[in-house]
């Protein structure tokens, strides 16, 4: 009898993912724990071995198809036997990367209230429910007419459909899992969240001939951001409410410092988090910085080193990036961008000179945190960024 395999949840909540690539067609042979398909989820690239050796027989989505936890992956068989249903995506399987009309993008009708059954995933319907939207008024811009998560989303922010649908023409790509998981959190995020950003500049000459020091020392580079964080352990613990999450009426404050810290990919950013960063040295934080930036450009970092952050670091200066207004992660309270130190002429002793200067931008919620605090937060910061001594001991 057929195994019929269905889309598993692989970690972390995981309600539907996008296949990446098949790695045994249909007709083909596989052997059990061979890798059988390559699916992206919000977090990362997996691959998913098959759980049985045999025959593939059916296929339950086509690469760049979405699938629902649950919903059929595969079916693997006996060399000659054939699955009933042949190999058409399944109910669950929704959308593709490209518009399929020759002619042109297909706009297509959607779903208007009352004319039809609404046409949604279960995924998409609780996300409707979280949002206090009824899906019966929502306009489906999806393959025929199903409604999608960024219909939701458009319309829990106030924009018409019709609005949100229209489009010049021209070739329509869909978005990538991960570019569709960071457009909701940012659009929720900025929805949820009222943000404030001030500035602040910091004298880098010491931090950066320490940097230089210890690199030579060590024999190795020294990313900026583990220079930043160690300088921020301090005073994250006398301004802990930069280290909170609110929720409701109530602040609830992390007893550890797990920094998230911006990568950028090709295909969108990922911040995946350094746990219990108080506790490391300089060096390893260095160590764990590099890594991780290494394993998120590759996409081969799990659903457990991207999840958890308490406080968010973005390094914007890595591209050239002077000052920014960061959105702050959903869940925490503050997040810092910093800043490429460049020549700049300074006032000191009464006499100009040229300095590294370095700016930084603090971002943070203003229902938890007031302007002045957050200035004072910064303030102490560049106090600790101006004088590494204290912190580059090791």
């Amino acid at each position: 009898m057929p195994y019929v395999f269905e889309l598993p949840d692989i970690g972390d909540g995981l309600t539907e993912a996008d296949i990446v690539r098949w790695h045994v067609p249909v007709g083909g042979t596989v052997d059990g724990d061979h890798v059988l398909v390559e699916v992206e989820t919000a977090k990362a690239v997996v691959e998913i071995p098959a759980p049985a050796g045999g025959t593939v027989l059916h296929h339950g989505a086509q690469e760049g198809e979405t699938l629902a936890v649950g919903a059929v992956l595969a079916v693997i068989g006996r060399a000659g036997e054939v699955w009933p249903d042949g190999n058409q995506p399944s109910e669950a399987a929704t959308g593709s990367r490209r518009s399929p009309s020759p002619g042109g993008p297909d706009t297509g009708s959607g779903t208007a209230a009352g004319d039809a059954p609404v046409k949604a995933l279960p995924v998409v319907r609780r996300l409707a429910r979280e949002h206090g939207i009824d899906l019966s008024s929502i306009r489906g811009t999806g393959p025929g007419g199903r409604i999608t998560r960024d219909d939701v989303m458009v319309a829990s922010a106030g924009m018409p459909a019709e609005d949100a649908v229209a489009a010049p023409a021209g070739e329509r790509v869909r978005l990538s899992m991960l570019r569709r998981t960071i457009a909701g959190h940012m659009t929720a995020s900025w929805r949820e969240i009222p943000h404030v950003t001030v500035f602040h500049d910091a004298d880098a000459t010491r931090l950066l001939a320490g940097r230089r020091a210890l690199a030579a020392r060590h024999g190795r580079s020294i990313p900026m951001e583990a220079l930043v964080i160690k300088a921020l352990v301090p005073v994250l613990d006398e301004f802990r409410v930069f280290n909170a999450t609110l929720d409701g009426d109530e602040l609830v404050f992390h007893p550890s410092l797990d920094v998230g810290i911006a990568v950028d990919t090709d295909e969108g950013l990922l911040v995946p988090v350094i746990r219990q960063s108080e506790k490391l040295g300089l060096m390893e934080l260095a160590a764990t910085v590099a890594d991780l930036g290494v394993r998120g450009k590759s996409r081969s970092l799990g659903p457990a080193d991207l999840t958890g952050a308490t406080f968010t670091v973005t390094n914007i200066g890595a591209l050239g990036g002077g000052r920014g207004t960061p959105i702050i992660p959903l869940g925490t309270t503050a997040i810092l961008a910093i800043g490429k130190a460049a020549d700049t002429p300074v006032v000191r002793d009464g006499a100009v000179a040229v300095a590294p200067v370095m700016p930084l931008s603090l971002g943070f919620d203003h229902r938890a945190i007031d302007g002045g605090l957050g200035q004072r937060f910064l303030n102490r910061l560049v106090e600790n960024l101006e004088e590494p001594a204290l912190f580059m001991a090791d």
